[in-house]
């Protein structure tokens, strides 16, 4: 229970930081582009309080910890009007992807401060592409080092997981973007069903995770993504 309790205390700041300068950052790109909106409804702030969603953010991602699968959520998404932008076509896109390249940028800033964490001695644990458990913080590795190749770990995850094509995921406005124009109302035609194929992986991921979707399908970008950032964190270990 100790070690639950840890994991939880260590995953869910990250958790949260990662959600919440995700969506922040889609409602700054908007305005940057003409749109307001979440600044009139007072969405550009970073407290918490404000872009918590009871199951995304808390219900979903503490039963997944829980039960040991991949641990992911989300907020109250940040309230975006397309028809504002100065170019809707272009600024849809851009805002699709502000949410997952401030992710990118967390996790990068997350690298260097772990190589800059890292206890001397530790650093070969980088170099081997070691992932230590909790468990291991009072070892050669801190409890602040453990806590950020969690969030590393998350921020990542939530990057790649958010530019699936799927609606409503980031990636679909993106897709929806730069697909040519004939094909958009094809496209919006599975708008409707998109939440069907979220909460559908959703509950494959929480009632069947031997069946390993997640692994098979983001998993192997995300692990590419990881060995970059500990690569990161192994240069400023060494530096």
């Amino acid at each position: 229970m100790d070690g639950m309790l840890l994991t939880a205390l260590l995953l869910i700041p990250a958790l949260v930081i990662a959600i919440v300068f995700h969506e922040v950052a889609h409602g700054w790109a908007a305005l940057a582009l003409g749109d307001p909106t979440a600044k009139e409804q007072r969405r550009l702030t970073l407290n918490p309080i404000r872009h918590v969603d009871p199951v995304g953010t808390l219900l979903v991602p503490g039963a997944l910890a829980l039960f040991g699968g991949p641990v992911f959520g989300w907020a109250k998404p940040v309230p975006v009007n397309a028809r504002r932008l100065d170019n809707p076509r272009f600024g849809m896109m851009a805002v699709a992807a502000a949410g997952p390249l401030t992710n990118i940028a967390l996790a990068m800033i997350g690298a260097v401060a772990l190589g800059l964490a890292i206890p001397e001695g530790a650093q070969s644990m980088l170099s081997d592409g070691g992932l230590p458990q909790v468990g291991d913080a009072s070892g050669a590795i801190s409890l602040l080092s453990t806590g950020l190749l969690y969030f590393i770990l998350i921020n990542t995850f939530l990057a790649i997981f958010n530019l699936l094509p799927i609606p409503p995921f980031d990636g679909s406005h993106i897709v929806e973007g730069a697909m040519p124009r004939r094909w958009v109302h094809l496209y919006e035609r599975l708008r409707p069903f998109g939440m069907l194929l979220f909460v559908g992986l959703i509950a494959v991921t929480w009632f069947a995770p031997g069946l390993g979707v997640l692994e098979n399908t983001i998993g192997p970008p995300v692990n590419w993504a990881l060995e970059r950032f500990l690569a990161i964190a192994d240069f400023f270990a060494r530096a």
